[in-house]
């Protein structure tokens, strides 16, 4: 057994590092990294967060990050209990008695539908004999009664809808904490957002272009004018992002 937290704080002070550097190099945020060393778990979101970010600091630190992650299992994860099975109750009398008695009138109805139906029917047919006249010998083309012209209507041509001109990008951190940088146009245009995006977090941004540089690009959801687009993966993408698509580019040094 050893002490998590003190190692790994000795092993970042003997390499001189500080709290920005490692946030910068593993994109967790340094607060979560100051409590994996105080051991103050409780600050972390959840049970798998804390794995996740235990074995990837230890591992940038040089340190093995699956032996991290097996003497915290040992020490403060505990097995819970399975939820209990749903009972489903059987129908009361009372629900049986309504289930009968709907079934009785659905019944009914279909037997009155079926019986005017017959009746409109014949109705029909008598009406058609009534038309006919006696004499045989006159032409049946006298006895027709003229039909109303029926002009073809021209089919309308189909509106094109106006493609969008600018980008409406929705970003949302869906599996886990993210860090995003966002300018307008290109890599060295206006910063619009720099920063970590924590699961469950969003934001969004319109403009004619963006330039997105995401680190961890798995955990991130982006929706570009309503439509889902997916980021290529990789552990720091780079990407120009217009009305028309986005196009992956170099990330930035």
């Amino acid at each position: 057994m050893f002490e998590i937290g003190n190692s790994l704080r000795e092993a970042r002070l003997r390499q001189g590092l500080d709290f920005p550097q490692a946030e910068q190099a593993t994109k967790v945020r340094a607060k979560y990294l100051r409590a994996l060393e105080d051991e103050h778990f409780e600050q972390l979101p959840a049970q798998p967060y804390v794995k996740g970010f235990l074995r990837t600091y230890a591992e940038y630190l040089g340190l093995d990050g699956q032996l991290y992650v097996d003497e915290y299992n040992s020490r403060y994860v505990t097995g819970e209990d399975e939820p209990p099975a749903h009972v489903r109750r059987a129908p009361s009398r009372d629900h049986r008695r309504f289930e009968s008695n709907m079934l009785v009138f659905a019944l009914a109805a279909i037997a009155v539908v079926t019986a005017l139906v017959v009746v409109a029917w014949r109705v029909g047919s008598t009406r058609e004999r009534d038309t006919v006249i006696p004499n045989l010998g006159q032409p049946a083309t006298q006895v027709e009664r003229a039909k109303p012209k029926v002009r073809a209507r021209t089919p309308k041509r189909p509106r094109r809808v106006a493609a969008p001109k600018t980008a409406k990008l929705v970003m949302t951190a869906v599996y886990g904490d993210t860090w995003v940088e966002v300018r307008r146009g290109s890599a060295s245009g206006e910063q619009l957002f720099e920063g970590t995006l924590e699961q469950g977090e969003t934001q969004a941004f319109e403009r004619r272009a963006l330039w997105l540089n995401v680190g961890r690009p798995q955990n991130l959801r982006l929706r570009l004018n309503g439509k889902l687009r997916r980021l290529p993966g990789g552990d720091s993408v780079a990407a120009t992002i217009t009305a028309r698509g986005i196009s992956p580019r170099p990330a930035a040094p």
